[in-house]
């Protein structure tokens, strides 16, 4: 059972900055620090300053601040707090950050990665009863546990919560138990590195994989990487809820997504479209920010064949919440695991879910 009290006693990371007494610095450049930015203003907390890893720093001005390094923002400032905008899962970058951690007070703040807004403790709340039916449907007491720190670090926005529940990509494909007669739909193949990482688990064997993948350059790489692989199908489109076209903006790399503001015009195919009612075993869902969409392209293949799934957890602050939900209301036959990959911030939170033995 949740406990509700501890989370409302938990100060969130919002209402930290707005009760800070020291000088407030961003870490980070680029699409993470603009939304950081943005968020503040409407939240009338000031910012004083942005400071970027000493090699990035070439006296360059982002949104109206003077990028600087930690040296000099530490020569004239004894005690600031920091606020991450930006993630890693980088070795080297994740333990910068811890050193930076320990010196100075440091949050960061839990936004979505493929809109413009952020977790937030009154929303999370007044939505506890979600909460509570999500964190029912979970199957093992560690899956419990990182729901219960990651809503602590999606509420605080401190680290060491997450890093209570890191987990190896192993353990991941340990709960998915593939083995060597499935059919693979990756939806969201990028360079092809997933298929790779599924290839090297299963032997090499399988029976098929759909490739799915939107954006050109990445669908090129893709196929580059994949094409020797045999029954290998490869999907130049969006997964979608329905076949047709929409926008796409390419420019944000591997999280290059759909895109209601315009971009490139993408063909979207549904997966039920795809499979025309045929099997599918293992479906991997990664397809920054469209994932109900998705699902709801693929509720036919799911309700019918309850095929593994892998499902990203992180591009929305509720997602953690919502999806277990979704797919649960789809196929009631499942058992739902969740695990917290090694990232800075909350970015490879991971939903698995596996039919139950009934």
């Amino acid at each position: 059972m949740l406990n509700k009290k501890y989370f409302e006693e938990l100060e969130s990371s919002w209402d930290r900055m707005k009760s800070c007494k020291k000088p407030i610095y961003v870490y980070g450049m680029g699409d993470g620090c603009e939304k950081l930015l943005n968020l503040c203003a409407e939240k009338q907390i000031k910012i004083d300053g942005i400071f970027a890893s000493d090699d990035f720093v070439r006296g360059q001005n982002f949104c109206g601040y003077k990028v600087e390094k930690l040296s000099d923002i530490e020569k004239r400032c004894k005690d600031f707090l920091v606020v991450l905008a930006f993630g890693t899962s980088l070795d080297d970058i994740m333990t910068r950050i811890d050193s930076i951690s320990e010196n100075h007070e440091l949050i960061a703040p839990d936004m979505s990665v493929s809109g413009k807004n952020a977790f937030e403790k009154d929303f999370f709340l007044e939505n506890f009863d979600r909460a509570q039916k999500a964190y029912d449907l979970l199957s093992d007491d560690k899956s419990r546990d990182v729901f219960e720190n990651i809503t602590a670090y999606k509420i605080t926005g401190r680290l060491d919560y997450l890093k209570k529940v890191f987990s190896d990509e192993d353990e991941g494909f340990a709960l998915l138990d593939l083995g060597e007669n499935e059919i693979y739909c990756d939806l969201g193949a990028y360079n092809g590195d997933t298929v790779r990482k599924f290839c090297k688990v299963t032997n090499g064997k399988y029976r098929k994989i759909y490739a799915f993948e939107p954006d050109k350059r990445n669908f090129q790489k893709c196929v580059k990487n994949c094409i020797n692989m045999d029954n290998i199908e490869f999907i130049n489109a969006a997964a979608w809820k329905k076949d047709g076209v929409t926008s796409f903006d390419a420019s944000a790399g591997r999280q290059a997504q759909i895109s209601a503001a315009g971009g490139k015009k993408v063909c979207t195919r549904s997966l039920d479209s795809i499979l025309k009612g045929g099997e599918c075993t293992y479906i991997k869902y990664d397809v920054e920010g469209a994932d109900f969409p998705a699902l709801e392209g693929s509720a036919n293949t799911i309700s019918e064949y309850a095929p593994k799934i892998c499902c990203a957890l992180y591009h929305h602050p509720m997602d953690y919440i919502d999806i277990p939900l979704f797919i649960n209301s789809i196929c009631g036959e499942y058992d739902f695991y969740m695990r917290q990959f090694k990232y800075y911030p909350a970015w490879e939170t991971n939903l698995f879910a596996v039919k139950g033995v009934k």
